[in-house]
């Protein structure tokens, strides 16, 4: 199974948050859906989805026709969350980077939005990557194999070859999930140029 043959498709990316705790999703709701109104972002926004009541749940989802954008709590990991639904044409690099970009300026939107009140904010360190594509991903020892180098090349950039460490999620019945820690935080800001 070699990664530069099998293409990397439905990429997510959550960018973990400071201070979980005292971040209040209500506000994200009319945030949301002005972004659907002057439609910010990538892509065609759709609806809101409010999902709050679900314990460790998917919080605050705007439903775009190409991906999704969320303030997520699964698995109690509160963060911003870019899942890309629509394929993408490209190498694994390039789908990683738009998936990636889109968490990261959306984080950055609602950081700087007044009516969250400064309290949502990326932690600058922790950042959770799905393939949200069973078929083409599964939770498999060959899976992380196949993708390894894809990820490593991706976040020595995204990083600036600073160090960082990367653990695969191995239970299979989750999708396939890496988690990524920097060893320095970064800002939002930082990591989108990096990008560049």
């Amino acid at each position: 199974m070699e990664s530069r043959r099998i293409e990397l498709q439905h990429v997510n990316v959550k960018l973990l948050v400071r201070n979980p705790e005292e971040v209040d999703l209500e506000p994200l709701i009319p945030i949301f859906h002005d972004w659907i109104q002057n439609q910010v972002g990538e892509g065609l926004l759709l609806d809101v989805a409010d999902y709050r009541h679900v314990d460790a749940g998917p919080g605050v989802v705007l439903i775009g026709h190409e991906g999704n954008y969320s303030v997520d709590n699964t698995d109690n990991r509160l963060g911003v969350r870019y899942n890309r639904k629509a394929p993408l044409d490209g190498s694994n690099q390039d789908r990683l980077k738009q998936a990636a970009r889109a968490a990261l300026t959306a984080c950055q939107r609602l950081e700087a939005d007044p009516r969250l009140g400064g309290k949502l904010r990326f932690n600058g360190q922790e950042i959770e990557i799905f393939i949200n594509d069973r078929m083409v991903a599964p939770n498999s020892d060959a899976t992380r194999e196949a993708f390894d180098s894809d990820f490593k090349a991706f976040f020595e950039k995204m990083f600036r070859l600073r160090e960082y460490s990367m653990l695969y999620d191995s239970d299979p019945r989750k999708l396939f999930t890496l988690s990524v820690k920097a060893a320095h935080p970064f800002s939002t800001a930082d990591l989108l140029e990096n990008l560049d």
